[in-house]
């Protein structure tokens, strides 16, 4: 029998490199999705040699028309399904709203809001068609309390996926919102963050989040928020104030 395949944006780093190990070891074939092709190249040569998978290699920028299209043209390719789609390409803005530019905030909405919803746009009709397929949004605790622009874009990841698995679930296409926390990754530093403030039990290893996530994708969960002591932080923070939850979140930066 062939392999399934996944498609995973952002696979050269961090959360997306995790998400292709994890996935070429329970037994997906993987097309990796980034801008740098050499990064790449390195990444797919060491799945293959390592796991014994099939690795396709598709250089994009998924902040130009161009790269979303030949990303969502692979996605829609019925010759060639994907099986399964994690949306993990994004970054973040290290200064306040008001701080940047409206340029920047643009591209910011833009790779952690439009983006995955076209790629989810073009991902689902296929799955529809063949009865079952599945899609993870790596989204973020942030997306739960008052964090800038940041916070906001992940809520829409959220909301967006619990909406589409109540929907897409019964005709076997399962979305997954993965909302981790702090995750020991080049993320915080890529943003030029600060991060001398956050305590060490919360941070998170990639393997785990990963792990998680898949494990909630296969149960059909809309949400999985890795590790029980960010469970917790969640639900408090429904109940506390605004500025309280907002001076959590706001350590990364």
């Amino acid at each position: 029998m062939e392999r399934p395949v996944a498609l995973v944006t952002g696979a050269t780093s961090g959360l997306g490199a995790e998400f292709a190990q994890q996935l070429a070891a329970s037994g997906h074939d993987l097309v990796l999705v980034a801008r740098n092709v050499a990064r790449l190249q390195a990444k797919a040569m060491r799945l293959r040699q390592d796991l014994g998978v099939t690795v396709e290699v598709l250089p994009a920028d998924l902040l130009t028309d161009d790269g979303v299209t030949a990303v969502g043209a692979r996605l829609a390719d019925r010759e060639r399904p994907v099986a399964l789609l994690v949306n993990n390409a994004g970054f973040g803005l290290v200064k306040a709203f008001d701080a940047n530019t409206a340029e920047q905030e643009t591209d910011h909405l833009r790779i952690l809001v439009r983006t995955p919803m076209q790629l989810m746009h073009a991902a689902l009709p296929p799955m529809l068609e063949r009865g079952h397929g599945r899609i993870i949004n790596v989204a973020s605790v942030a997306g739960f309390i008052p964090r800038g622009s940041y916070g906001a874009a992940k809520a829409w990841g959220i909301s967006f996926s619990r909406s589409a698995n109540l929907r897409y679930r019964p005709r076997g296409v399962t979305v997954t919102a993965v909302c981790p926390g702090f995750v020991r990754t080049e993320f915080h530093q890529r943003m030029g963050a600060n991060i001398n403030r956050i305590p060490r039990w919360m941070w998170l290893n990639p393997d785990r989040v990963v792990r998680e996530g898949l494990a909630a994708n296969a149960a059909g969960k809309s949400v999985s928020i890795p590790s029980r002591r960010y469970a917790v932080l969640v639900a408090l923070g429904r109940l506390v104030p605004d500025a309280l939850a907002a001076a959590a979140g706001n350590r990364g930066r």
